[in-house]
């Protein structure tokens, strides 16, 4: 029997529900865990050490996850990545209700969490592909993005309320929650996600986390389409961590608070169009003009002060995104073979998030040394490039995103004309050789 008669995309939406559901669950402890740490040190230290053990963990295990998709059954994968989740959240919450809790338990929750989040996305990412036909991979991926926006636009709002009405306690309950929610999700259509392979199928570790690495590496085109994603990572880096500062010189902390949520609402909003609509073709065109209308409104947050205008800008630049992600996920699933998916991911996952890390490094650096200081009453560039865009706090920022802007579009040029990104619009056939590999309904 052929895995693709296994394939429907009724049961995609019963585990992607469960994910929508675990994911608000993880914003909305991530936001409140934020809130009790700053309020217990008023610190923001403490509270960057908390995305930093939330973040770091998984992004570095995720090959090994990736490994592990491929090496087991990919449905017992996510439960247990789900459970290892939910158990860091325990140990949080039982710190919490003993009276002991201290700073260190926290990071040591959230890394806990981490790790086996590690686990879990390589699976879910890779699950995709066996739940969906090719023809369907773009509604899915527009889902996954509308259920990882949710985290940035659902989450904050509601773990805002429940705060003023009850305790961190409860959130973290609900969370747990929420990964249950998951879990069952993923039980419910079990038979239908491929199964481990046997042990003479098996290959050392390493061996399995080499042939993942040559798979994103001998492809040419796959590799370029990594590369291409951790630089819109980067700049995505440098939005998250400047784009406060800059409005925050001439306006407050609710514009900032406003900026945050129509731009997520663009990704909202074109990550449900993704999902409604099925899309088929000219996935490589798709990119081209994601990038073009993500590198203009990105220039465009730095061209005025008009805080109607720079939202308007947020908004585009999140809502070319999903096509953007979209685009090279699909060109990435269409030419991996089904049986290496765990492990492309995995590597994908950790490349693809080192345009955050090197942007999270640079973006203070660049901002307070180089480009402020250019634009500065009296600034090198202040009767030049000052006459058009303004001098003062935080108008170097503003230089630095219409710079990053330009350079994505030329970018999208030079993408255009890549004949590498062009063939892998042909994909392969990934559909197993082998039908054992898929445990049958």
């Amino acid at each position: 029997m052929k895995q693709t008669e296994h394939r429907s995309f009724g049961k995609f939406l019963i585990v992607w529900f469960g994910q929508l559901i675990s994911t608000m669950g993880i914003g909305m402890t991530a936001f409140s865990l934020g809130v009790y740490a700053f309020e217990k040190t008023h610190m923001a230290t403490a509270v960057a050490l908390i995305t930093l053990f939330t973040f770091l963990p998984n992004i570095l295990l995720r090959p090994i996850g990736g490994v592990l998709a491929d090496r087991f059954d990919r449905r017992m994968m996510m439960v247990i990545g789900d459970l290892g989740s939910a158990a860091g959240l325990v140990f949080i919450l039982t710190m919490i209700l003993t009276g002991k809790i201290e700073l260190w338990h926290l990071y040591v929750g959230v890394a806990f969490s981490s790790v086996f989040s590690a686990i879990q996305s390589p699976a879910y990412k890779a699950s995709a592909t066996d739940l969906l036909d090719k023809d369907q991979y773009s509604k899915g991926s527009g889902l996954v993005q509308l259920a990882e926006s949710s985290k940035f636009l659902f989450s904050p709002i509601i773990a805002g309320i429940l705060l003023s009405i009850t305790t961190i306690e409860v959130i973290l309950v609900i969370n747990m929650l929420t990964y249950l929610v998951a879990i069952l999700a993923v039980l419910a259509i079990r038979k239908s996600i491929k199964a481990a392979r046997s042990d003479a199928e098996r290959k050392p570790w390493l061996a399995e986390l080499n042939e993942g690495w040559i798979e994103v590496t001998t492809s040419k085109g796959v590799l370029l389409l990594v590369i291409i994603i951790s630089i819109v990572t980067f700049y995505l880096g440098f939005l998250e961590t400047l784009i406060g500062p800059m409005i925050l010189s001439f306006s407050d902390s609710r514009t900032l608070g406003t900026f945050q949520s129509v731009s997520a609402i663009g990704m909202l909003i074109s990550s449900l169009c993704i999902g409604m609509f099925t899309l088929s073709k000219k996935y490589s065109k798709i990119l081209v003009l994601g990038l073009v209308l993500s590198g203009l409104s990105f220039s465009f947050l730095g061209v005025s002060t008009n805080i109607y205008f720079i939202i308007f800008a947020g908004f585009l630049f999140l809502a070319s995104l999903p096509f953007v992600n979209m685009s090279a996920d699909v060109l990435v699933r269409n030419n991996i073979s089904n049986e290496k998916q765990g492990r492309v991911w995995g590597i994908i996952g950790i490349l693809s998030q080192l345009g955050f890390i090197v942007s999270y490094s640079l973006a203070g650096f660049l901002a307070d040394r180089v480009f402020n200081p250019l634009l500065v009453e009296g600034g090198a560039l202040a009767s030049t490039v000052g006459s058009y865009i303004g001098v003062g706090p935080g108008r170097g920022i503003a230089l630095l995103f219409i710079i990053a802007g330009i350079f994505v579009i030329a970018i999208a040029a030079i993408t255009s004309q890549l004949k590498s990104i062009k063939g892998l619009e042909k994909g392969i056939d990934i559909v197993s050789t082998d039908p054992t590999n898929l445990a049958h309904d």
